[in-house]
């Protein structure tokens, strides 16, 4: 009979076979985050083989280096975490979605028209005629929505058709890069790009000027149309609503926001996502963290916005609602219809925090304009009052009770609230709410949020 094996030494083996295991994660992890770094360096290049090539060759080399004086077939056993982690990286280096552009299918109850601007835009542009009531508004409407880049929800149009309802005639367009618009080369997607591009929509519609409602991304762009004075000269009046940081001082600014929001109390949202694939959890977490451009050879644009998804969103649609309402969050869109560009709108938001305040040019505005802010806003106060304290044509702010960043929401009577107030100021009468803040009570304001 054999002898038995020692107890011991079962226990030598186990360590050395945990070693030998330990020695080899460390080196798939090591050869992973190797091909993360050269990734950023090489900025995503040859969607991504470059980096996949020069990980794969160093991880080869320093292989046959431990191998070199190994018995066969042991030999072979340095270069197992090199294909366990080249298997793993290559995910990183193959599309899963259409790298052609796929854009959003046609909506069910307003027709698509696409228009070209004279800066060489191409956008899908929605039309809702006013309806035939005494209220009937002379002044065409323009809505530009947030994201930037993104196409205008399901939730949008339903809040813009109440609008046409109540007799304004309603024009909306999805900025250059999103929704069913055309793209542009990467490096146009710029913040003074989106401004001219509402210049020249007014001008295409023919119709004088117009009353802009802007909405976050979409208040950003108007507050720096209303400091542009060729630009300005095209508005009757303007709605800010819940605006993003105008400028580069204004963007560094943290502080005061306003009362909770459902981020983190609401349910995940469900979906498929995109960030669960290695090679589009790479690609957006780069560009997030300012580690790959824009324009990254890593994605190309029309691959990127075919990839991203409404649940990739997470908690920041839930931050666009008051915390009370956290279990009763509706469905802004559809699968059919949403799209969403995160590198072209990461480069138009890096071009507003590389901007100069335009604060001294808003002084000279005098469009007529009022100022939207909401009470559970995810957004920075000082985002908003900094548009009130510099811009004299600001003669009216509606603070919306019971509501967060995304006031027209369906949820209640909300949709209902936010366009009286909107026409209300259009029609040039009483406002529904208090006039609050003004600018005397912006400290005060901002003490009470603190």
């Amino acid at each position: 009979m054999p002898k038995p094996v020692p107890t011991h030494l079962y226990a030598i083996r186990l360590a050395r076979l945990t070693g030998r295991l330990a020695l080899a994660l460390a080196a798939i992890t090591t050869l992973a985050f190797t091909f993360l770094a050269m990734i950023a360096l090489t900025d995503g290049a040859a969607s991504g083989l470059v980096a996949w090539s020069a990980t794969l060759g160093t991880g080869v080399a320093l292989a046959a280096w431990r191998s070199r004086q190994r018995p066969w077939p042991a030999r072979l056993v340095p270069f197992v975490p090199v294909a366990v982690a080249a298997a793993l990286t290559a995910a990183v280096c193959v599309p899963t979605v259409p790298t052609d552009r796929r854009t959003p299918s046609e909506l069910p109850f307003v027709a698509t028209q696409h228009w070209e601007l004279e800066t060489g835009s191409r956008v899908a542009v929605y039309h809702y005629p006013p309806a035939k009531t005494d209220a009937r508004q002379p002044v065409p409407l323009v809505y530009l929505h947030g994201g930037p880049v993104r196409s205008i929800s399901v939730q949008d149009h339903r809040f813009l058709r109440l609008l046409a309802r109540q007799g304004h005639d309603v024009y909306a367009y999805e900025q250059a890069g999103g929704g069913r618009s055309d793209l542009l080369p990467m490096s146009q997607y710029t913040i003074s790009r989106s401004v001219r591009d509402l210049a020249a929509f007014v001008d295409r519609l023919d119709r004088g000027r117009a009353d802009v409602l802007g909405f976050s991304g979409g208040g950003v762009v108007l507050t720096r149309a209303l400091a542009d004075p060729h630009v300005a000269a095209r508005l009757h009046r303007a709605i800010i609503a819940e605006p993003g940081p105008m400028d580069g001082p204004t963007a560094r600014v943290t502080g005061h926001k306003g009362r909770p929001s459902a981020r983190g109390l609401a349910p995940a949202p469900t979906g498929p996502r995109s960030t669960h694939v290695p090679r589009y959890a790479v690609a957006f977490g780069l560009m997030r963290l300012g580690l790959l451009s824009p324009e990254t050879g890593l994605i190309g644009q029309a691959e990127g916005a075919n990839a991203f998804t409404a649940a990739d969103l997470g908690s920041d649609t839930a931050s666009a609602y008051c915390a009370r309402d956290a279990d009763r969050i509706p469905v802004e869109d559809t699968a059919q219809n949403f799209s969403f560009s995160a590198a072209a709108s990461l480069s138009i938001q890096q071009t507003v925090k590389d901007s100069p305040s335009i604060a001294p040019r808003l002084r000279h505005s005098r469009t007529p304009a009022m100022l939207m802010i909401a009470e559970c806003s995810s957004q920075v106060r000082q985002w908003a009052t900094a548009v009130l304290a510099a811009a004299p044509g600001i003669g009216r702010t509606q603070y919306m009770p019971g509501v967060g960043h995304h006031m027209w929401n369906g949820l209640a009577d909300n949709n209902a609230r936010a366009a009286a107030v909107i026409t209300a100021y259009l029609q040039d009468r009483p406002a529904p709410l208090p006039d609050y803040p003004s600018r005397e009570e912006i400290p005060a304001f901002l003490r009470d949020h603190e």
